[in-house]
């Protein structure tokens, strides 16, 4: 299990590592639009600070653009993943990285048919995304099983599954007793998870009861 975190703030990315708590970073244009620099300036102070991989998705949708924004960020850092939307040219983009030695990572997946294709296609990584799919009150759950077992069913299939559309401490349980090899979380979400009104509770309890003693 590894667990990424899903920011472009360089202090949340900070305070996830003082846990153990960042084996990699994935960005998208959203998150890098809130920071106020330049797409190439955030990827590279990313970079800085992360061992792991770092997720940095292109903005074309035709097979070119999507290989020349490609190898421009693959120049920034060896730990560097390209980002890209499923669609038909991205397919064909991820085969010509595949064949370049460059991972990738295929993003926007929210159908067992998508996962399968980029797979094939020779992606590192699909990203199917659960909270959208609540959204629209579809279960996010139901398509990570349906992918951790299809690929199980393959051994050739190296393909990593990143959940993504984290958005609550329960998307991050439910995926991993499926089997899910990575989550991609935010900052916000991964401090719910350190939370529990018992455990508060109980830190207060203790504290009354040691008053006892002093």
């Amino acid at each position: 299990m590894k667990i990424y975190v899903d920011s472009a703030d360089i202090s949340e990315i900070e305070a996830a590592q003082a846990l153990g708590l960042c084996d990699g970073v994935t960005t998208n244009p959203t998150l890098i639009a809130k920071t106020g620099k330049s797409m190439t300036q955030a990827i590279k102070d990313i970079c800085a600070i992360v061992e792991g991989p770092v997720h940095a998705e292109v903005l074309s949708l035709d097979k070119e653009g999507i290989i020349k924004e490609g190898m421009e960020l693959a120049k920034v850092s060896d730990s560097i993943v390209v980002k890209i939307p499923m669609c038909h040219d991205g397919l064909k983009a991820v085969r010509h990285f595949y064949d370049e030695g460059i991972p990738t990572n295929v993003t926007l997946i929210f159908s067992a048919s998508q996962a399968i294709l980029a797979a094939k296609a020779g992606a590192s990584n699909v990203c199917p995304f659960v909270g959208r799919l609540d959204d629209i009150s579809v279960a996010g759950s139901d398509l990570i099983e349906d992918i951790v077992t299809i690929f199980d069913n393959y051994p050739e299939i190296e393909t990593q599954i990143i959940v993504a559309s984290v958005r609550s401490p329960m998307h991050v349980v439910d995926s991993a007793l499926l089997g899910a090899d990575i989550f991609t979380i935010p900052g916000k979400v991964l401090t719910q998870m350190e939370k529990h009104p018992l455990t508060d509770i109980g830190i207060a309890k203790f504290l009354e009861d040691a008053k006892k003693f002093t």
